[in-house]
């Protein structure tokens, strides 16, 4: 009965084996097929496109707060150039991000008696950089309204508020140059959004980074972005780009970096 037991053991154990090395070989040919479609991207716009690790990318767009979190930090499968679009060019860097974080935890034998310990946890996530070759673009924050901002508002800690009920509702929108959030979040601008419904729309250093910072994007996801982001500046009127080309001629040299 004893060799039985054994018998069923090493069997139960070699299909675990079997199932966790199928699951690993599985997950390499997801991330291979991945990268190959996001080269396939990079490459159909004419952009360039790495596989590996760029220690240096966090520094670069430091003054993103998705790109300070934790220690060890890298982007990778990177796709970089430039593009035009409607007669502009535009600047692109996108692909994905890692970095790590110490998280304590408790633990409880049968005794009851406790220790805490420390773990690395590993995180990852995709993002997308447009840059607008316009430089001193004021700063402006577009993102979901949340629990915590309704009870701000409440102590007279409010954002920008627009025409739109609805809008105002649903996206807490912060800038410094509150007629330039105006003159850019203008009523069809407020109809695109709440009928795509975009997350974070970060723009900082005349740049726009859109990010969910949680997770990994399907290589899909890339060119659907993109394509977000040319009906977005499409939406911007006229009059903005000519004010903002017209301050530039008088402004300093921005600092370039694409890749």
């Amino acid at each position: 009965m004893v060799a039985v037991y054994i018998i069923l053991g090493l069997i139960a154990a070699a299909l675990f084996v079997t199932f966790v090395v199928r699951a690993a070989i599985a997950a390499e040919e997801r991330r291979k097929l991945r990268i190959e479609e996001m080269r396939s991207f990079a490459h159909g716009l004419g952009l360039d496109f790495t596989e590996q690790q760029d220690p240096y990318h966090d520094e670069h767009y430091a003054h993103f707060e998705l790109f300070r979190q934790g220690f060890d930090r890298n982007a990778y499968n990177t796709a970089w150039g430039e593009i035009v679009h409607n007669g502009r060019t535009f600047g692109i860097n996108c692909g994905d991000f890692t970095y790590k974080t110490r998280e304590t935890y408790t633990t409880t034998d049968s005794k009851g008696r406790t220790q805490t310990r420390t773990r690395i946890v590993t995180h990852h996530f995709s993002y997308f950089i447009l840059e607008l070759n316009i430089r001193n673009i004021p700063d402006l924050l577009i993102r979901r309204e949340g629990l915590f901002d309704r009870i701000a508002s409440a102590f007279g800690k409010d954002d920008i508020d627009f025409e739109s009920a609805e809008f105002s509702r649903r996206y807490f929108v912060k800038c410094d140059d509150r007629k330039f959030a105006y003159d850019l979040i203008h009523p069809r601008m407020m109809e695109f959004m709440l009928q795509t419904r975009p997350g974070l729309v970060d723009m900082e250093n005349s740049r726009i980074c859109l990010s969910g910072g949680y997770s990994t994007w399907p290589a899909s996801q890339f060119a659907q972005t993109l394509d977000w982001l040319q009906r977005f500046i499409d939406h911007w009127p006229a009059f903005v780009f000519k004010d903002l080309e017209r301050a530039d001629h008088t402004s300093s040299p921005q600092p370039d970096r694409i890749r």
